[in-house]
């Protein structure tokens, strides 16, 4: 936030500090001060990209697979984010901040795109509201109107549990984001290209403190596979198809995560052999009220109550500046 220049308290000849830090035609040009939300990596990566939603693609299939994709990275960011200033030392303190910023950059993006492909989607605000299209997806609906997998909502737990989390999501994400970069969908591939070098950071730095953290202590070990009991039962809905999903597999814009099962297991079958863990053999966490989950809108209460502290400013003052 820049300084307000009445109560400045520099002098008129001398250079303010905050000169250009919210320079809206530099270094984005056209994205404002939105670099903000560009992760650890300030590059615009839309630029030069043709926005244009191909002819032969439906519009609101296109737009509900960037909100399931969106609201996936929009959720975990706000999980992870709930770290910070309580990560176990100073610098995984920062990683965790970090890898929540590269996500809610990912997001930032895939529900604009959603909104541009089909603006049906995005909430009525009052007359006057100047918030984007984005932050309206993100602010003004309810736990129904999200579209995420239940992996990324559940509670962060102890340290353990949110890396062994975190290293399920990001292999996930990382194995769709690869194959999201040949995307019809110009948009769409320019996101993935960014994601995918984050996201390998994000698996990589999870999968090594799973290692550390399974390998460490008694007490270690054991946080370590309580947290794996405690999550790997909703591995399974991020690896089946919904038939959103499958639509825009089949129109080359989106990928059908069921093609990425086997690849995935693979990665962290080889994780939990380098930790010496045995993989869960629990049921999973299904489905509910005819075959529908959290791509559906049909969430756990834990959602809920995140959104409710996530949301409450910009619900309580929908017509704010900031």
């Amino acid at each position: 936030m820049s300084p307000d220049p009445t109560t400045s308290s520099t002098a008129p000849d001398e250079v303010s500090p905050y000169d250009g830090l919210l320079d809206h035609d530099l270094p984005l040009e056209g994205q404002g001060d939105a670099h903000w939300a560009f992760g650890t990596d300030f590059e615009d990566p839309l630029a030069g990209v043709d926005t244009t939603v191909p002819s032969d693609v439906d519009p609101g299939d296109l737009a509900a697979y960037c909100l399931m994709l969106g609201d996936d990275a929009l959720v975990l960011s706000q999980r992870l984010a709930e770290w910070c200033s309580r990560g176990p030392d100073l610098e995984d303190d920062i990683a965790l901040a970090n890898v929540a910023l590269d996500l809610l950059g990912q997001a930032r993006l895939l529900l604009a795109r959603a909104a541009a492909a089909d603006p049906t989607v995005v909430p009525a605000l009052p007359e006057g509201s100047p918030v984007p299209a984005e932050d309206a997806l993100a602010f003004f609906r309810d736990d129904r109107g999200f579209r995420n997998v239940r992996l990324a909502e559940v509670a962060n737990g102890d340290f353990a549990r949110t890396v062994v989390r975190l290293l399920l999501a990001s292999t996930v994400r990382l194995a769709l984001l690869t194959r999201l970069r040949g995307s019809r969908d110009p948009v769409l591939a320019a996101i993935a290209a960014k994601g995918v070098k984050e996201l390998t950071y994000h698996r990589d730095w999870s999968a090594r403190w799973v290692v550390t953290l399974a390998r460490g202590t008694d007490e270690s070990r054991a946080r370590t596979r309580a947290g794996l009991a405690a999550v790997w039962p909703f591995l399974d809905e991020t690896l089946r198809s919904h038939p959103v999903e499958q639509r825009v597999a089949a129109a080359g814009v989106g990928v059908d995560p069921a093609e990425v099962r086997a690849e995935v297991e693979g990665v962290l079958e080889e994780v939990l052999r380098a930790a010496g863990l045995e993989r869960p053999h629990g049921p999973c966490v299904g489905a509910v009220s005819g075959g529908r989950a959290g791509r559906d809108g049909l969430h756990t209460e834990a959602l809920g109550r995140m959104l409710a502290e996530m949301q409450v400013v910009a619900r309580a003052h929908p017509t704010g500046v900031w």
